[in-house]
């Protein structure tokens, strides 16, 4: 933050280098790294909760029988193959990172496209990528 002091006008301008982010068709004001000021609590993401309820919703309907493919699934649900393939590995995610998710203490910059994209089988190498990397704002006090 920087503050300028303008004396022949007598206004001060006060500079905050902040990051915009959009997300779930809303945007979020992101504060820049090392801020000095408490965080907000948590905030759900409502899109990242959604796509891991589906996840394991689906993964359940699978292992249970209900469908017998993801090509069964994707078309009862009228959702195309590769995403529900996709939408899937979210069941392989660590659980701190899922209850992160869903208590609203993931990084502030997560997206479901960080999700989506591969990531590490192991779940302490997801924990480091996804929690404590430069992506992380903010992490729930327990992880």
């Amino acid at each position: 933050m920087t503050a300028i002091l303008d004396p022949s006008t007598n206004t001060i301008t006060i500079s905050i280098p902040i990051k915009m982010r959009k997300r779930g068709g809303r945007k979020l004001v992101l504060a820049p790294d090392g801020a000095d000021w408490a965080p907000a609590g948590p905030k759900v993401d409502n899109v990242l909760v959604k796509a891991i309820a589906r996840a394991f919703r689906w993964r359940k309907l699978l292992e249970t029988g209900a469908y017998a493919t993801i090509d069964e699934l994707a078309t009862a649900e009228r959702i195309n193959p590769s995403y529900v393939s996709r939408l899937l590995r979210l069941t392989l995610l660590a659980p701190e990172i899922v209850v992160s998710v869903l208590d609203g203490w993931q990084p502030a910059a997560m997206q479901l496209d960080d999700l989506l994209a591969p990531f590490p089988v192991e779940w302490e190498a997801q924990k480091l990528s996804f929690l404590h990397t430069k992506l992380a704002s903010r992490v729930s006090p327990d992880l």
